[in-house]
């Protein structure tokens, strides 16, 4: 894969005005609504970039806390750390492997694979004090589902990245990184290639899908309600494109 020229000006358009997202809702209709509410024309080279939580609402993957009964593993480490059970529960649930169960803290791996807290299930931006939010149950299918209704609309063809923060080891805080991703290449590949001083590359596969995730959070924030973001004048690789690229496999990870 070549990668693509790159301009020196790339811009990050938060949409504004987005109402609270229920299930049901188009997130396509609520996207052209917020950039007509911001004085935004979408345009052909755009990237839409989706915080999860609107994803999951839309699809209605709110859990009330209320309804679930914990297990006695769910009690006994809520218990030892002062947590919510029923929501430890939820986490179990959501959880193809526990990867750490130590100090309050729950390091799972999903059942798309991404290994993260809690197993994704999360409580804020989440309306009510008894519900919680799981992670779509198909990110990719998600933001190709949402790409092709935006395309339909508008007749132009805008990827998709679909973005949730996780934290990373060894480094301290959060950063946005990419769970589904429709209409570009998330990866950039340079093995091959030679260097500003020739020498050639090896290893240097950028995961581009997570930087422009990353970027798109500076515009979305955790609090101000704007959960589009435009992302233009990225020079990206067109291609079917596909979150599940990004997850490492089990035979290349060190740290399993």
């Amino acid at each position: 894969m070549e990668p693509s020229a790159q301009s020196s000006d790339i811009r990050l358009i938060g949409l504004r005005g987005v109402p609270e997202v229920t299930q049901g809702m188009s997130l396509a209709a609520l996207v052209i609504a917020s950039a007509e509410a911001t004085g935004v024309t979408l345009e052909a080279g755009d990237i839409l970039v989706v915080t999860q939580k609107v994803v999951s609402k839309a699809e209605g993957l709110l859990i009330d806390l209320r309804t679930v009964e914990p297990s006695d593993l769910a009690r006994r480490h809520a218990e030892r750390w002062g947590k919510d059970p029923r929501q430890i529960e939820v986490i179990l649930r959501e959880s193809a492997r526990i990867v750490r169960m130590d100090r309050g803290l729950l390091i799972a791996e999903t059942r798309h694979g991404f290994v993260c807290a809690n197993a994704g299930v999360d409580a804020s931006n989440v309306p009510g004090e008894e519900m919680v939010c799981l992670l779509p149950r198909d990110p990719d299918a998600s933001a190709e589902r949402l790409l092709s209704e935006l395309a339909q609309r508008l007749g132009v063809e805008i990827p998709v990245i679909i973005s949730d923060s996780f934290g990373r080891p060894w480094r301290m805080g959060i950063v946005n990184v990419a769970l589904g991703v429709a209409g570009l290449a998330p990866l950039v590949d340079y093995r091959g290639q030679p260097d500003d001083n020739g020498r050639v590359m090896h290893a240097s596969i950028i995961a581009v899908a997570d930087e422009i995730a990353s970027a798109a959070e500076l515009a979305t924030g955790k609090v101000d309600r704007t959960p589009f973001v435009i992302v233009r004048g990225y020079g990206y690789q067109p291609g079917v494109g596909s979150g599940s690229e990004l997850i490492m496999p089990a035979e290349n990870d060190l740290f399993r």
